[in-house]
């Protein structure tokens, strides 16, 4: 099989009654595109087309999978069809509204709200080039997460899992709403069948039993991601991935360099949900809900002047070592 990424289909191209207008976006997984509904209104449409199973000739619209990979293939397919089943299901404004799901072309493509705005991500390193000891304030923080973990307990209550939370997969829109994006499902699925997907979780993001076949996820996991995320909110970098946490933690040593900065309460609650145990973790959205929405004054450590100046020092090399990973799917203005 050709190691060529498929190609897109051609705007103008008609699938399910819905018109294609241009690529968005290509990943590991699928291809996301702009298209017009038969009213007219954009919609963003995501074709299931994992790069590493697939190709296909520019031109075509049915992908072309090598028989050895074809059982692999359809258990994907399967995942991500009865993803969209299930994100049809929801209806909460912190969750991206999955309008349609059709099988055609030998694949199967999800119809989704087109939203515009930008992703965390991009927040992220826009704040982060501004050079301020805070990347994103504690209040922000902390009023962004209320939203995403508003949708995130919707997600759970329906037996689902995100299994890919990053700031890249959280969608801030034009009209300040914080949306969760690109579900791992079909992800996740290939990966206990082959090791190929392993590497598609993005480090710093990916819980720790996320590397491993013998271990259970659940609420607890996508906890952890949600910790990330904070993490970087702080620090305007991911954390160390999760084997290089299990060879040497230095989480809390990143952290303490935010003392003064952000309240111990959230600091506290970051360490929490990225327990390496996942049993240490808060063990469902609620919980963390509640520590976050906790009302009283916020305990601050207060530094010395010295210990500032190498806490200033430290946090300016790190940051000339580290940089936000890029997103596996680029979503700016797109679902």
């Amino acid at each position: 099989m050709s190691k060529v990424k498929p190609s897109p289909l051609l705007p103008e191209t008609v699938i399910g009654g819905y018109c294609i207008v241009r690529r968005i976006s290509s990943g590991g997984f699928g291809i996301v595109y702009l298209a017009m509904d038969p009213h007219g209104q954009p919609v963003a449409i995501k074709e299931y087309l994992p790069a590493s199973l697939a190709s296909r000739e520019s031109g075509q619209l049915a992908p072309q999978i090598a028989p050895e990979k074809v059982s692999l293939y359809r258990l994907g397919l399967k995942s991500f069809f009865e993803e969209g089943r299930s994100l049809a299901q929801i209806s909460h404004a912190s969750v991206v509204s999955v309008l349609n799901f059709f099988r055609e072309n030998e694949t199967v493509y999800m119809v989704m709200n087109y939203l515009e705005g930008a992703t965390l991500q991009d927040f992220i390193v826009t704040a982060r080039d501004l050079k301020r000891p805070k990347v994103l304030r504690e209040s922000t923080i902390r009023s962004l997460f209320d939203e995403i973990l508003r949708g995130l307990r919707i997600v759970h209550q329906h037996k689902m899992l995100h299994l890919d939370i990053k700031p890249a997969n959280i969608f801030v829109t034009d009209d300040d709403r914080a949306v969760l994006i690109d579900f791992g499902a079909a992800r996740e699925v290939l990966s206990k069948q082959g090791d190929f997907v392993r590497p598609m979780y993005t480090p710093g993001f990916a819980a720790p039993e996320m590397y491993r076949r013998d271990t259970s996820m659940g609420p607890w996991t996508d906890i952890y991601a949600i910790g990330a995320c904070i993490y970087a909110c702080m620090l305007g970098h991911p954390a160390a991935d999760a084997p290089q946490r299990l060879e040497k933690d230095r989480l809390g040593l990143s952290l303490s360099r935010l003392r003064g900065f952000y309240s111990d309460d959230m600091i506290e609650t970051v360490e929490w949900c990225m327990a390496i145990d996942p049993l240490a973790r808060p063990q469902s959205v609620f919980a963390l809900q509640k520590e976050l929405a906790r009302e009283g004054e916020r305990r601050y450590t207060k530094l010395s002047v010295g210990e500032k100046v190498r806490l200033s020092i430290d946090s300016i090399r790190s940051s000339e070592r580290r940089v936000l990973p890029k997103a596996v799917v680029p979503t700016t203005r797109a679902i």
